[in-house]
Protein backbone atom coordinates (compact mmCIF):
# COMPACT_ATOMS: atom_id res chain seq x y z
CA UNK A 1 0.00 0.00 0.00
CA UNK A 2 1.29 3.46 -1.14
CA UNK A 3 1.85 6.28 1.88
CA UNK A 4 -1.27 7.50 1.83
CA UNK A 5 -0.35 11.27 2.64
CA UNK A 6 3.60 13.11 2.03
CA UNK A 7 4.53 16.34 3.81
CA UNK A 8 7.01 17.50 1.74
CA UNK A 9 8.94 20.18 4.10
CA UNK A 10 12.10 21.97 3.07
CA UNK A 11 12.89 26.48 3.21
CA UNK A 12 12.20 27.93 0.10
CA UNK A 13 14.45 26.90 -3.35
CA UNK A 14 15.18 23.68 -1.52
CA UNK A 15 13.76 21.68 -3.93
CA UNK A 16 10.10 20.25 -3.00
CA UNK A 17 8.60 21.88 -6.15
CA UNK A 18 11.17 20.22 -8.59
CA UNK A 19 10.63 17.05 -6.79
CA UNK A 20 6.92 17.08 -7.04
CA UNK A 21 7.45 17.86 -10.95
CA UNK A 22 9.36 14.98 -10.68
CA UNK A 23 7.02 12.36 -9.05
CA UNK A 24 4.26 13.38 -11.36
CA UNK A 25 6.49 12.64 -14.46
CA UNK A 26 7.19 8.94 -12.89
CA UNK A 27 6.57 5.65 -14.09
CA UNK A 28 3.50 4.74 -11.61
CA UNK A 29 4.80 0.99 -11.09
CA UNK A 30 8.72 2.86 -10.59
CA UNK A 31 6.83 4.97 -7.76
CA UNK A 32 5.26 2.42 -5.85
CA UNK A 33 8.49 -0.08 -6.19
CA UNK A 34 10.82 2.41 -5.69
CA UNK A 35 9.09 5.21 -3.56
CA UNK A 36 6.21 3.34 -1.97
CA UNK A 37 4.29 6.25 -3.95
CA UNK A 38 0.76 5.98 -5.47
CA UNK A 39 -0.44 8.71 -8.19
CA UNK A 40 0.47 12.00 -6.74
CA UNK A 41 -2.13 14.73 -6.08
CA UNK A 42 -0.40 17.66 -4.69
CA UNK A 43 -1.52 20.82 -2.11
CA UNK A 44 0.46 23.76 -1.78
CA UNK A 45 0.11 26.65 0.75
CA UNK A 46 2.11 29.11 -1.94
CA UNK A 47 -0.70 30.04 -4.13
CA UNK A 48 -2.64 31.44 -0.80
CA UNK A 49 0.58 33.34 -0.17
CA UNK A 50 1.04 34.42 -3.67
CA UNK A 51 -2.60 35.94 -2.90
CA UNK A 52 -2.69 37.46 -0.14
CA UNK A 53 0.52 39.54 -1.38
CA UNK A 54 -2.27 40.61 -4.26
CA UNK A 55 -4.60 41.58 -1.47
CA UNK A 56 -2.12 43.58 0.76
CA UNK A 57 -0.91 45.29 -3.05
CA UNK A 58 -4.32 46.34 -4.44
CA UNK A 59 -4.89 47.58 -0.61
CA UNK A 60 -2.17 49.72 -0.04
CA UNK A 61 -2.39 50.90 -4.00
CA UNK A 62 -6.18 51.69 -2.53
CA UNK A 63 -4.75 54.53 -0.08
CA UNK A 64 -5.99 52.03 2.78
CA UNK A 65 -3.69 50.73 5.43
CA UNK A 66 -1.87 47.11 4.69
CA UNK A 67 -3.24 44.13 5.76
CA UNK A 68 -1.10 40.50 5.73
CA UNK A 69 2.12 42.75 4.48
CA UNK A 70 3.12 46.41 5.13
CA UNK A 71 4.95 45.76 1.57
CA UNK A 72 5.32 43.13 -1.01
CA UNK A 73 9.49 42.92 0.39
CA UNK A 74 8.33 42.23 4.21
CA UNK A 75 7.19 39.71 6.19
CA UNK A 76 3.53 39.01 7.99
CA UNK A 77 2.21 41.72 9.90
CA UNK A 78 0.92 39.16 11.79
CA UNK A 79 3.23 36.23 12.25
CA UNK A 80 -0.17 34.06 13.09
CA UNK A 81 -0.64 34.30 9.64
CA UNK A 82 1.64 31.02 9.44
CA UNK A 83 -1.32 29.26 11.05
CA UNK A 84 -4.13 30.85 8.34
CA UNK A 85 -2.02 29.23 6.01
CA UNK A 86 -2.32 25.80 7.93
CA UNK A 87 -6.10 26.12 8.04
CA UNK A 88 -6.28 26.60 4.24
CA UNK A 89 -4.48 23.48 3.73
CA UNK A 90 -6.44 21.51 5.95
CA UNK A 91 -9.82 22.90 3.49
CA UNK A 92 -7.83 21.77 0.76
CA UNK A 93 -7.14 18.05 2.10
CA UNK A 94 -10.89 17.67 2.98
CA UNK A 95 -12.09 19.07 -0.04
CA UNK A 96 -10.57 16.43 -2.09
CA UNK A 97 -13.24 13.97 -1.78
CA UNK A 98 -15.86 16.46 -0.96
CA UNK A 99 -15.34 19.48 -3.38
CA UNK A 100 -17.30 22.98 -3.21
CA UNK A 101 -19.53 24.25 -5.97
CA UNK A 102 -17.85 26.61 -8.38
CA UNK A 103 -18.39 30.13 -7.24
CA UNK A 104 -20.81 31.46 -9.90
CA UNK A 105 -19.91 33.81 -12.05
CA UNK A 106 -18.38 36.64 -11.37
CA UNK A 107 -17.86 35.89 -7.45
CA UNK A 108 -14.44 33.95 -7.26
CA UNK A 109 -12.77 37.13 -5.38
CA UNK A 110 -15.64 36.60 -2.72
CA UNK A 111 -15.66 32.62 -2.38
CA UNK A 112 -11.68 33.46 -1.97
CA UNK A 113 -11.60 36.29 0.73
CA UNK A 114 -13.98 34.36 2.38
CA UNK A 115 -11.69 31.58 2.88
CA UNK A 116 -8.81 33.07 3.69
CA UNK A 117 -10.88 35.64 6.55
CA UNK A 118 -12.26 32.10 7.94
CA UNK A 119 -8.94 30.40 8.23
CA UNK A 120 -7.51 33.74 9.99
CA UNK A 121 -10.39 33.34 12.70
CA UNK A 122 -9.36 29.84 13.34
CA UNK A 123 -5.99 30.73 15.06
CA UNK A 124 -7.77 33.86 16.24
CA UNK A 125 -7.06 36.56 14.00
CA UNK A 126 -9.56 38.71 12.85
CA UNK A 127 -11.04 38.46 9.26
CA UNK A 128 -9.07 40.81 7.57
CA UNK A 129 -10.59 41.72 3.80
CA UNK A 130 -13.95 41.59 5.64
CA UNK A 131 -13.30 44.88 7.36
CA UNK A 132 -12.19 46.46 4.13
CA UNK A 133 -13.87 49.91 3.43
CA UNK A 134 -16.64 48.90 0.95
CA UNK A 135 -15.22 50.91 -2.15
CA UNK A 136 -11.94 49.10 -1.23
CA UNK A 137 -13.77 45.65 -0.97
CA UNK A 138 -15.46 46.38 -4.27
CA UNK A 139 -12.20 47.23 -6.03
CA UNK A 140 -10.14 44.69 -4.18
CA UNK A 141 -13.24 41.94 -6.28
CA UNK A 142 -12.78 43.51 -9.32
CA UNK A 143 -9.07 43.80 -9.56
CA UNK A 144 -8.82 39.99 -8.57
CA UNK A 145 -11.65 37.97 -9.47
CA UNK A 146 -9.61 36.63 -12.59
CA UNK A 147 -6.62 35.49 -10.38
CA UNK A 148 -9.44 34.00 -7.27
CA UNK A 149 -11.05 31.87 -10.42
CA UNK A 150 -7.67 30.80 -11.66
CA UNK A 151 -6.79 29.37 -7.72
CA UNK A 152 -10.26 27.93 -7.93
CA UNK A 153 -9.60 25.95 -11.12
CA UNK A 154 -6.15 24.87 -10.20
CA UNK A 155 -7.98 23.56 -7.01
CA UNK A 156 -10.46 22.01 -8.96
CA UNK A 157 -8.29 19.99 -11.50
CA UNK A 158 -6.26 17.82 -8.86
CA UNK A 159 -9.46 16.49 -7.06
CA UNK A 160 -9.76 12.88 -7.67
CA UNK A 161 -12.81 10.92 -7.80
CA UNK A 162 -11.46 9.14 -5.03
CA UNK A 163 -7.43 8.77 -3.08
CA UNK A 164 -7.52 4.91 -3.38
CA UNK A 165 -3.96 4.27 -4.02
CA UNK A 166 -2.92 7.52 -4.65
CA UNK A 167 -0.44 9.65 -1.94
CA UNK A 168 -1.73 13.23 -1.64
CA UNK A 169 1.66 15.57 -1.59
CA UNK A 170 1.34 18.75 0.77
CA UNK A 171 4.17 21.05 0.77
CA UNK A 172 4.68 23.80 2.67
CA UNK A 173 8.19 25.84 3.76
CA UNK A 174 8.46 27.35 7.65
CA UNK A 175 10.99 28.48 9.12
CA UNK A 176 12.30 31.45 11.75
CA UNK A 177 14.47 34.78 12.06
CA UNK A 178 17.97 34.41 11.10
CA UNK A 179 20.03 33.53 14.71
CA UNK A 180 17.29 32.24 16.35
CA UNK A 181 17.95 29.46 18.81
CA UNK A 182 16.13 26.04 18.74
CA UNK A 183 13.55 25.39 19.78
CA UNK A 184 11.94 28.22 17.76
CA UNK A 185 8.56 29.84 19.55
CA UNK A 186 5.26 29.75 17.95
CA UNK A 187 3.51 30.72 15.85
CA UNK A 188 7.48 30.13 13.71
CA UNK A 189 8.63 27.00 12.96
CA UNK A 190 7.40 22.97 11.72
CA UNK A 191 6.76 22.52 15.52
CA UNK A 192 3.61 25.14 15.27
CA UNK A 193 2.06 24.92 11.94
CA UNK A 194 2.04 20.63 11.98
CA UNK A 195 0.11 20.70 15.19
CA UNK A 196 -2.69 22.74 13.36
CA UNK A 197 -3.05 20.11 10.87
CA UNK A 198 -6.07 18.21 10.96
CA UNK A 199 -6.26 14.45 12.90
CA UNK A 200 -6.93 13.38 8.91
CA UNK A 201 -4.18 14.52 7.88
CA UNK A 202 -1.80 13.26 10.88
CA UNK A 203 -3.17 10.43 11.51
CA UNK A 204 -1.92 9.29 7.86
CA UNK A 205 1.27 11.68 6.87
CA UNK A 206 4.93 11.02 6.94
CA UNK A 207 7.41 13.83 5.83
CA UNK A 208 10.03 13.83 3.40
CA UNK A 209 12.75 16.54 3.86
CA UNK A 210 14.80 18.13 1.91
CA UNK A 211 17.70 19.12 3.39
CA UNK A 212 19.49 22.50 2.43
CA UNK A 213 21.24 24.91 4.48
CA UNK A 214 19.61 28.40 4.68
CA UNK A 215 22.75 29.89 3.08
CA UNK A 216 21.91 27.34 -0.04
CA UNK A 217 18.23 28.47 0.27
CA UNK A 218 18.79 31.82 -0.47
CA UNK A 219 21.17 31.51 -3.31
CA UNK A 220 19.29 29.41 -4.65
CA UNK A 221 15.79 31.39 -4.02
CA UNK A 222 17.79 34.51 -5.96
CA UNK A 223 18.97 31.89 -9.12
CA UNK A 224 15.17 30.90 -10.21
CA UNK A 225 13.38 34.01 -9.40
CA UNK A 226 12.01 35.17 -12.55
CA UNK A 227 10.76 38.43 -12.75
CA UNK A 228 7.25 39.96 -13.02
CA UNK A 229 3.65 38.54 -11.99
CA UNK A 230 4.77 35.08 -14.36
CA UNK A 231 7.16 34.30 -11.40
CA UNK A 232 5.76 35.46 -8.63
CA UNK A 233 2.67 33.06 -9.57
CA UNK A 234 4.81 29.88 -10.05
CA UNK A 235 5.53 27.02 -7.45
CA UNK A 236 8.97 26.57 -9.90
CA UNK A 237 9.82 30.44 -10.39
CA UNK A 238 9.00 32.45 -7.78
CA UNK A 239 11.63 34.52 -5.61
CA UNK A 240 11.31 35.24 -2.01
CA UNK A 241 11.78 38.46 -0.93
CA UNK A 242 15.50 38.92 0.46
CA UNK A 243 14.23 40.64 4.15
CA UNK A 244 11.34 37.39 3.97
CA UNK A 245 14.51 34.98 3.55
CA UNK A 246 16.45 36.19 6.90
CA UNK A 247 13.29 37.28 8.53
CA UNK A 248 11.23 34.02 8.23
CA UNK A 249 13.16 31.40 6.51
CA UNK A 250 16.87 32.37 8.37
CA UNK A 251 16.79 28.91 11.01
CA UNK A 252 15.18 26.13 9.60
CA UNK A 253 14.12 23.58 12.88
CA UNK A 254 13.31 20.21 10.56
CA UNK A 255 16.35 18.78 12.04
CA UNK A 256 16.74 19.02 14.97
CA UNK A 257 12.91 18.34 15.51
CA UNK A 258 13.55 14.84 13.72
CA UNK A 259 16.80 14.51 16.41
CA UNK A 260 13.97 14.85 19.30
CA UNK A 261 12.26 12.81 17.96
CA UNK A 262 15.33 9.94 17.76
CA UNK A 263 16.36 10.68 14.36
CA UNK A 264 13.61 8.46 12.50
CA UNK A 265 10.43 10.25 13.49
CA UNK A 266 8.92 14.37 14.18
CA UNK A 267 6.49 14.30 16.93
CA UNK A 268 4.02 16.21 16.78
CA UNK A 269 1.53 17.73 19.79
CA UNK A 270 -1.67 18.52 19.21
CA UNK A 271 -4.36 18.82 22.16
CA UNK A 272 -3.71 15.59 24.16
CA UNK A 273 -2.44 13.68 21.49
CA UNK A 274 0.98 13.16 20.01
CA UNK A 275 1.78 12.04 16.75
CA UNK A 276 4.64 10.51 15.40
CA UNK A 277 5.71 11.08 11.60
CA UNK A 278 7.81 8.69 10.04
CA UNK A 279 10.37 11.08 8.49
CA UNK A 280 12.80 10.55 5.81
CA UNK A 281 15.53 13.12 4.52
CA UNK A 282 16.70 13.73 0.92
CA UNK A 283 19.66 15.77 1.32
CA UNK A 284 19.99 18.26 -1.69
CA UNK A 285 23.36 20.11 -0.25
CA UNK A 286 25.00 19.24 -3.32
CA UNK A 287 22.06 20.12 -5.19
CA UNK A 288 19.97 17.23 -7.21
CA UNK A 289 17.20 19.04 -8.21
CA UNK A 290 17.86 22.60 -9.94
CA UNK A 291 17.97 20.54 -13.52
CA UNK A 292 14.15 19.81 -13.10
CA UNK A 293 13.71 23.01 -13.83
CA UNK A 294 14.02 22.56 -17.48
CA UNK A 295 12.22 21.14 -19.89
CA UNK A 296 12.07 17.26 -19.31
CA UNK A 297 13.75 16.45 -22.59
CA UNK A 298 16.46 17.94 -21.41
CA UNK A 299 17.25 15.90 -18.32
CA UNK A 300 19.81 13.81 -18.42
CA UNK A 301 19.77 9.93 -17.42
CA UNK A 302 22.61 11.01 -15.41
CA UNK A 303 21.13 13.54 -13.49
CA UNK A 304 17.89 11.33 -13.17
CA UNK A 305 19.51 7.80 -11.61
CA UNK A 306 20.97 10.28 -9.16
CA UNK A 307 18.09 11.76 -8.17
CA UNK A 308 16.02 9.17 -8.19
CA UNK A 309 18.83 6.88 -5.88
CA UNK A 310 18.86 9.34 -3.39
CA UNK A 311 15.02 9.74 -3.48
CA UNK A 312 14.57 5.85 -2.92
CA UNK A 313 16.90 6.20 0.07
CA UNK A 314 15.01 9.01 1.83
CA UNK A 315 11.70 7.07 1.55
CA UNK A 316 13.06 3.65 2.29
CA UNK A 317 11.78 3.84 5.94
CA UNK A 318 8.44 5.86 5.57
CA UNK A 319 5.54 4.63 7.35
CA UNK A 320 1.75 5.83 8.25
CA UNK A 321 1.91 8.02 11.25
CA UNK A 322 1.26 6.61 14.79
CA UNK A 323 -0.37 8.39 17.47
CA UNK A 324 0.92 8.15 21.07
Amino acid sequence: MPIEILLLLALPASGKSELRRYLESLDPVAAQDDLHLGASVQIDDYPYVHMMRRIAEEVVAAGDEPIFFASVEHPFLDPRDWGTLMHLINLDFAELTDPPDAPMTGTAARWLFARIDRARQMVGLPAAIASLEPLTLKRLESALEFEAQTVFDTKAAVNPANLEGKTVVIEFARGGPEGSQLPLPPPYGYAYSLSLLSDEILSRASILYVWVDPEDSRRKNEARAKPGRDGDASILFHGVPEAVMRQEYGTDDLMWLLAAGGGSHVLVDKGEDRYALSTGVFDNREDLTSFLRDDPAKWSQFEIRQLHNELMNATAGLRSSSRR
